[in-house]
């Protein structure tokens, strides 16, 4: 391969993955130039974008390298850059915004109004999943060396989405936390509850192999395959009472009426999971129960650097989740064995963080 050339990876549909050479960029002005460490698979992609494209207009997937969950080291940068420095270690923010809207001074480039300007690495600009990424700074996220870059690429996404729906709902030793769908962002739930101060969580899965990976970690203090007993065992698992704080992360009608009818009085719900619909009866479900639903969509960059502070003051490594690591040339197997469901974190690693 040529030394201005480099190996990415793009997704055309109907579950296949296509290596290619392409040049490796120039950053620009405000720009930086990443060697990748870690690009974690998340379960929007496969969804979304892997099994087929269903993305509609400014917000579809632009035939760009793939991976939204990217984490490496600055090794070139462009002129005007204000606070970040060849050699630091990043985390990017995986959606560009247009930086001026009032969604993105709140710091929710999620939720960029502007659909020119908004622009998803992995979707409508080029992503992770290639040996350097182009990163704006204001996309960038600090890596403390006490973190690992997978660790960070965790962060990139999936950490952050569950931080942002757990502060929503507030997490304290007050409350036993229900999680619905113990894929990767359930089983960060599981984490992060426990972390912020959860006297008991409970997960709920379809899928043995994830129950187990959550309980042999120590991530829930029950689990329970979601059948038509797991309310009854969550309510004999909370003396009755059903839980303060309920999860989904499922993205399914039946898991989420689960997140519903488990949580107690005055109690409160958010949806994380993306996709699926859901059908519940609002009067005996939740109008007289008091209770709370919350959506919840990303986070903030903002609310992402504190939960790298908080990961640092908890010694908690996300890292912990993954269960497979591929290098690149193997991108294919490893996009294979996310869609099957029944793993952990898998993703494509790099130089140090290829174990």
């Amino acid at each position: 391969m040529k030394a201005n050339m480099m190996k990415a990876a793009y997704l055309p549909g109907n579950r296949e993955v296509i290596l290619k050479e392409v040049a490796i960029p120039e950053p620009g002005h405000g720009e930086v130039l990443i060697k990748m460490k870690a690009s974690t698979i998340c379960g929007s992609d496969i969804r979304a974008i892997y099994r087929e494209h269903l993305g509609k207009g400014p917000e579809a997937y632009q035939n760009k390298i793939c991976g939204h969950e990217p984490c490496g080291q600055i090794v070139k940068c462009g002129p005007g850059l204000r606070r970040f420095k060849e050699n630091d270690r990043v985390i990017i923010y995986h959606i560009s915004g247009c930086g001026v809207c009032n969604n993105c001074r709140r710091g929710y480039m999620i939720s960029c109004t502007n659909e020119k300007y908004r622009r998803a690495y992995g979707w409508q600009r080029d992503g992770g999943m290639a040996e350097y990424i182009l990163a704006e700074e204001k996309d960038l996220v600090a890596l403390p060396d006490s973190l690992t870059y997978a660790d960070g690429a965790q962060v990139a996404c999936g950490f952050g989405t569950v931080y942002e729906g757990l502060e929503k709902i507030g997490i304290s030793g007050n409350h036993t936390v229900l999680v619905v769908g113990l894929g990767p962002v359930g089983l960060a739930s599981c984490m992060l509850a426990k972390a912020m101060g959860a006297n008991k969580v409970i997960g709920v899965d379809t899928v043995q192999e994830r129950l187990g990976i959550a309980l042999e970690k120590g991530l829930v203090n029950d689990g329970f395959l979601s059948d038509e007993e797991a309310l009854s065992k969550i309510l004999a698992a909370t003396s009755a009472h059903g839980v303060e704080r309920a999860v989904d992360c499922s993205g399914n009608t039946h898991g989420r009426q689960l997140a519903i009818r488990a949580t107690r009085e005055w109690g409160k719900i958010v949806f994380i999971g993306e996709g699926g619909t859901v059908e519940f009866n609002p009067s005996p479900d939740m109008l007289h129960g008091q209770k709370t639903i919350f959506g919840s969509w990303v986070t903030s960059i903002w609310k992402m650097e504190i939960l790298v502070e908080n990961l640092v003051k908890w010694g908690i490594h996300p890292e912990s989740l993954i269960t497979n690591r591929f290098d690149l040339d193997h991108v294919t197997e490893a996009y294979e064995l996310m869609d099957k469901g029944r793993c952990g974190k898998v993703g494509i690693f790099f130089d140090e963080e290829l174990k």
